[in-house]
């Protein structure tokens, strides 16, 4: 997959644009890979330049009976330039999974690095790639949706306009790259006016609907970043569900690479 590249006079139009307000891309004449690739492109450089971050989220696991179980963690998130997102999630609550830490380093053509740490066991894991397709922590999210969004881990087509979530938005299919990706496709719709995702749906290896994940609640950080406060997965197949709700967000908190390194799983309270 190709990535666009932008000169330092393109980003600060792009900047300055954005801090405006104002559409930066049009979608141009040309073949639908063409037009998705341009809008992947225009999403991604949107949400270039937030520096780290660190939150408070609340987790709740739904059953198809509609029975909820909750979960507390904390996250931290670095970007790292010509590469992709570090990000690590520590659970506080339950006592069950407390202590739990999951860690993954994002990369754009590589595989992604992702650990596990259960201190039930003191033991950190590492995800195979074959297996990043499974659950996270029994949730709807699998391994694979906790990594960075990166333009080269897939191929896209402009499908079309629709409006949802009160937003008109760009349809764009996103073919996966790599081959152990438990998805044959997704479909996000991603709105005209800021870029943001508002809804996508996973297809599994047999193109049925798995899942529909909606971004919800979203607020302006830093007067550039649009960030949702509500996330939830649902499982059409098993009837399941998670919200992942954002209760704390702050940005420039002054994380390093060192905090994402895989010896400080084990160290972590």
């Amino acid at each position: 997959m190709q990535q666009l590249k932008i000169g330092r006079t393109a980003v600060m139009l792009l900047v300055t644009s954005v801090l405006l307000g104002a559409p930066v891309l049009a979608v141009n004449a040309g073949s639908a890979e063409e037009k998705g690739l341009q809008i992947a492109t225009e999403q991604k450089q949107r949400d270039s330049g937030w520096g780290d971050s660190e939150s408070k989220v609340v987790m709740i696991l739904r059953d198809a009976s509609g029975n909820e179980s909750i979960r507390r963690m904390r996250t931290q998130a670095l970007e790292v330039p010509d590469d992709g997102d570090k990000s690590l999630i520590i659970f506080d609550e339950p006592r069950d999974v407390r202590g739990s830490a999951f860690l993954s380093h994002s990369h754009p053509t590589a595989e992604d690095d992702q650990w596990l740490y259960l201190p039930a066991i003191k033991r950190t894991r590492r995800i195979a790639s074959r297996n990043k397709s499974g659950p996270f922590m029994a949730s709807e999210f699998a391994y694979e949706d906790m990594a960075s969004f990166e333009l080269e881990k897939y191929h896209f087509r402009y499908l079309g306009d629709e409006e949802v979530n009160g937003e008109m938005s760009y349809v764009i299919e996103r073919i996966p790259a790599d081959k152990f990706s438990g998805y044959s496709k997704t479909i996000a719709w991603v709105d005209k006016t800021h870029y943001r995702v508002q809804k996508i749906e996973f297809y599994d290896k047999k193109q049925s609907l798995l899942k529909t994940l909606t971004a919800s609640d979203y607020k302006l950080f830093r007067d550039r970043y649009w960030r949702p406060m509500r996330l939830t997965m649902q499982n059409h197949q098993t009837g399941k569900s998670t919200d992942l709700i954002v209760e704390e967000l702050e940005f420039n908190v002054g994380r390093s690479a060192a905090d994402f390194d895989v010896n400080v799983l084990e160290r972590l309270r």
